[in-house]
């Protein structure tokens, strides 16, 4: 057989369990790659409307076998078909034989040839021996149907079309042990026909430029190399221009070097020395004035001086004196939630309790600039060793394949359009830039050089690199400050292709992850797949980078990707489009009427249906849609694009997005979220948002290690109940990771469990199957910044149904404290969990210190 209907790659157990009940009839059954062990199976086959999993493993020997009941003999097969065929008899320990095969269901054809899982082609089953050939011709004229759509080249196209007709000539010329390919030789040289001229051009203008640094050579005098035997004499001669040019252009640079230093020693000439500026100290912030109300009618002015530590409050007209307030006395800012413009500073003050003041800016933005002075402050001057709140800085742009302009000012200092940065604080210098970029046509180093550049430029500080990574025009660039660098460590860079067949890298994701001390931060730049009615192929590009992005911890691997970081920054052009008629959305944006078009963004609405982006969040949009500008003005929407399929329509739409995900009880506050208004270069306009992020630093107990007895915390559940979608009945155990704990625990099997609801399995565990977790440090202060994620796996398949992740914060005290959440794997929501759970802190064991967040 050629290929398996039955084997589904690397589906989830949700798609399994899905196209399973719509198969429908006992003895149903699949097969797909297992998400525990490499290299092993998951055989999933449906009874009485349940879905039974077991686990097909190879052995040191690469022969397959079946975990199933105890007490069958385990039998053993060398190819995964011969197994499938015992399995379709019964009595082989399973709960049925293997009697319906599911099929693949059918790729959904996308407007760029890009199939919706694989393009199109026929995932081979394992063990399977090759293909016929009988069929050659026409898959590779499907292959080239799925590429000619989205290739600009339709005339060459056509040249290749003719060549897979008669190519089979070729063939039959190779079997005879004649392997010139006469017939490629003679559609290549035609379809080049019209790069001899344009060659002609350029090598004739590079060897005038060669003969003036160089004694004369025979034109064309690089060595042929050797191309088809005996081809088109056309083709060879265009191949013998070719190869001149790259000599011409790699050699030419050495030839006018050493022509320029032959003249330097002929002449005697001295070259003049160049000085070399100094590099620019840090500039000191300068000293910010805000004018706000105190009470009803009371007009002052707050003066925040960040280098010296202080606040000043002058009052208008009162001729009351000027009073100052050291940063060390300030214990609290508290930001209004009904009223955006106003602020309470609570202060302390010698022999008194402490005072409040509040404070009401012109607006929200000079409000936010204020506190951000302030925290700045305060982190400059306290006495602690790391930083407790750090500034991020994450920008993307589909630079539409042009360079980039000579400032990018404004996108670096997020100044533009939507919720941007005061021009007060435009210019405090983040503590981390991510950089993404779709579409980028410059060199890898040249982008991070003008990247340092431009930072350098603007705030004065030599950005140093913490990562690139690349796949094709989708990059990603890591910088942070200088003193930051020995806090970032475990580096981690990948990429995912979901280009057509899912090989090519014009469509796919680049990601960055790493530790800021304590402190796991992921970064994934995308571009996904484009054209309005392609939302289902976005979203499966999500789910596909989702699932095969390798970041972070490896023993996290298991988990979903949005798990393994206190903090997931997702990016890029993610081409999601607005669903309304182009005037209408026209209209709309004239008049600034962005919540109408937010409502038919289909990234909220397939957010709103949990399809994609779970439990992340956006900053709120209040600049205009991105995509689709006219390039040199940000004035006109081009909405109307001529592809050799005809007229394609692009509707103005937010394609170019910035969200987040974090653990819980973790401080992250995005402070802007805009573009910009004068970068114009592509038809994409630059996309900024900036947060600030709680960072936590390596623990250091008060009491030196073995100076006294040791004393545990512990971790004690009371119960745990799991409600999961699913129609298996499947025992299953609790997985508990973390930091905190030495090793990986594991409950027991559960002890209830009912399916009274069609779809859902409903699971139980009392406090005597749940094992008592003891952290490896039992302070307080460390065990509030700690959490712990959890996976549900089947005890026969070792398969996760769902993970998540809980915070101990909340949990400290001497009486258990409920908790409840969603269970999520690879993306999708499986289930919830909730129970009761304590952390106990011993006794001495309990003090912390003021955090700044």
């Amino acid at each position: 057989m050629a290929a398996a209907r039955w084997y589904h790659r690397d589906i989830s157990q949700v798609v399994a369990e899905e196209l399973l009940a719509q198969a429908g009839r006992d003895g149903s059954f699949l097969v797909r790659d297992s998400e525990s062990v490499k290299g092993a199976y998951a055989l999933c086959l449906l009874f009485q409307r349940h879905v039974y999993t077991y686990r097909i493993l190879p052995d040191d020997e690469g022969l397959l076998s079946v975990q199933t009941i105890q007490g069958i003999q385990a039998k053993c097969f060398h190819t995964l078909p011969d197994l499938i065929g015992a399995y379709q008899h019964p009595n082989n320990g399973l709960v049925t034989p293997l009697l319906h095969p599911v099929p693949r269901p059918r790729p959904e054809e996308d407007s760029d040839g890009e199939g919706a899982r694989g393009g199109g082609h026929t995932l081979p089953c394992p063990g399977a021996p090759p293909s016929s050939r009988t069929h050659i011709p026409q898959q590779l004229h499907q292959r080239l149907q799925e590429q000619v759509h989205s290739s600009p080249a339709s005339d060459f196209m056509g040249f290749m079309a003719e060549y897979l007709t008669h190519h089979v000539h070729d063939l039959q010329a190779l079997c005879h042990g004649h392997p010139q390919l006469r017939h490629l030789s003679t559609a290549l040289a035609t379809a080049c026909r019209a790069l001899h001229s344009e060659i002609d051009f350029t090598l004739a203008g590079l060897e005038t430029l060669a003969r003036v640094f160089d004694p004369p050579v025979s034109p064309r005098s690089p060595a042929r190399e050797q191309g088809f035997p005996s081809s088109d004499p056309d083709l060879e001669l265009l191949l013998n221009k070719i190869s001149t040019v790259n000599h011409l252009l790699s050699s030419l640079e050495k030839k006018v070097l050493k022509s320029l230093q032959e003249t330097v020693t002929r002449h005697n000439l001295a070259l003049p020395s160049v000085a070399v500026d100094p590099l620019p100290a840090a500039r000191p912030l300068a000293v910010q004035n805000f004018e706000v109300k105190v009470g009803k009618s009371q007009r002052a002015a707050l003066t925040v001086d960040v280098e010296s530590g202080t606040v000043t409050v002058t009052k208008r007209g009162s001729g009351s004196p000027e009073e100052v307030i050291p940063q060390d006395k300030i214990l609290q800012l508290i930001k209004y939630q009904s009223v955006q413009s106003k602020v309470r500073l609570v202060c302390a003050r010698e022999n008194q309790k402490s005072l409040s003041r509040d404070f009401i800016f012109p607006n929200a933005r000079k409000r936010e600039a204020f506190c951000q002075l302030l925290q700045l402050m305060k982190i400059q001057h306290s006495n602690l060793d790391e930083p407790e709140i750090i500034s991020v800085y994450v920008g993307t742009w589909n630079m539409g394949s042009t360079p980039p302009p000579r400032s990018l000012a404004s996108w670096l200092t997020s100044r533009g359009l939507g919720r941007t940065q005061d021009e007060t604080t435009a210019c405090i210098p983040h503590d981390i830039y991510v950089i993404g970029t779709q579409e980028n046509s410059l060199g890898d180093r040249e982008w991070v050089e003008f990247l340092c550049a431009s930072l350098k430029t603007l705030m004065a500080i030599d950005y140093r690199v913490v990562a690139l990574q690349c796949l094709w025009s989708i990059k990603i660039v890591v910088l942070v400050k200088p003193e930051h660098q020995r806090r970032i460590s475990h580096v981690h860079t990948s990429s995912v292709k979901t280009g057509i067949a899912n090989t090519l890298g014009n469509k796919g994701a680049v990601g960055v992850s790493f530790l800021f001390n304590g402190t796991s931060f992921g970064f994934v730049n995308c571009h996904l797949a484009s054209g309005s009615e392609k939302t289902h192929r976005r979203n499966q590009n999500y789910s596909d980078i989702l699932h095969s992005l390798a970041l972070g911890d490896k023993r996290l691997g298991g988990f979903d990707l949005t798990l393994r970081f206190t903090h997931l920054f997702w990016f890029g052009d993610l081409n999601y489009r607005l669903d309304m008629d182009v005037q209408d959305i026209l209209s709309h944006i004239v008049k600034k009427e962005f919540q109408a078009l937010l409502a038919v963004d289909q990234l909220n609405l397939e957010r709103e249906k949990n399809k994609v982006f779970l439990q992340f969040s956006e900053g709120d949009i209040s600049f205009p849609p991105t995509y689709r500008y006219e390039r040199g003005t940000r004035d006109t929407y081009v909405w109307q694009k001529c592809k050799p399929t005809g007229m394609r329509i692009n509707v103005p739409s937010w394609c170019d997005r910035i969200l987040w995900k974090s653990h819980p009880e973790t401080h992250v506050v995005c402070n802007s979220y805009g573009c910009t208004d004068d970068i114009v270069t592509s038809d994409h306009s630059p996309v900024f948002a900036t947060f600030e992020v709680g960072v936590t630093s390596q623990f250091v107990p008060k009491e030196a290690p073995g100076s006294g007895p040791e004393a545990l915390a512990c971790i004690e559940w009371e119960s745990i109940e799991v409600i999961l979608k699913t129609t298996s009945r499947s025992k299953c155990y609790i997985e508990f990771h973390s930091y905190c704990l030495e090793d990986v625990q594991r409950s027991g099997e559960n002890t209830f469990q009912n399916c009274d609801i069609p779809g859902f399995l409903k699971l139980g565990w009392s406090s005597k199957h749940l094992p008592v977790l003891n952290p490896i440090l039992p302070d307080l202060e460390y065990l509030g910044d700690q959490h712990l994620l959890l996976s549900i796996k089947g005890v026969e398949s070792c398969e996760s149904y769902g993970e998540c992740c809980l915070a101990l914060r909340s949990a400290i005290g001497t009486a258990a404290q409920q908790f409840e959440t969603f269970l999520f794997h690879r993306g999708e929501e499986t289930g919830s969990v909730r129970g009761w759970m304590r952390v106990r802190v011993p006794r001495g064991r309990s003090g912390t210190r003021e955090r700044l967040y």
